[in-house]
């Protein structure tokens, strides 16, 4: 007899240990983002696309317009069991290219309480060519639902 009520007070424990695992949080990273000392080896009006590609790797997007630019983005989500993920952090990395493929701008932006903030800005004029495109991006993430995708009312 008191062996079943000792395993009865186990599997309680193990059970609730479980649901304390299950309601904590989980992390979910995607893209990718160089590593900081690599994008600060850049040199603004000197490397090249094929410099970068080398340096830090292909982009995971790159400019609408005319390849104008090179966007590397990464995100980070939050899951608390069965609610649905919360983007918790965003940065977007914009290389900007003049036409002949050199660097005019190197810039990082940022997501805080939902406005794009710009971290750092290294250019060689005022181009600032990407900037609608990142407004737009950083924008419209969140906001699609699978009701406004099919169609039905907002």
């Amino acid at each position: 007899m008191r062996g079943i009520s000792q395993a009865v007070r186990i599997a309680g424990l193990a059970l609730a240990v479980g649901a304390l695992a299950a309601c904590s949080a989980t992390f979910r990273n995607h893209g990718y983002m160089p590593d900081r000392a690599e994008v600060e080896g850049l040199i603004v009006g000197v490397d090249t696309r094929d410099s970068v590609d080398t340096t830090i790797g292909e982009p995971g997007l790159s400019g609408i317009v005319d390849d104008s630019g090179w966007y590397y983005v990464r995100s980070r989500f939050r899951t608390y069991g069965w609610q649905e993920p919360e983007e918790v952090d965003r940065e977007v990395l914009a290389i900007s290219f003049n036409p002949e493929g050199t660097i005019t701008n190197i810039e990082t932006f940022g997501l805080e309480n939902g406005n794009v903030v710009r971290l750092t800005r290294r250019v060689t004029t005022e181009n600032t060519q990407g900037v609608g495109f990142l407004r737009q991006a950083f924008g419209n993430l969140g906001r699609v639902t699978a009701d406004t995708l099919l169609g039905g009312n907002n």
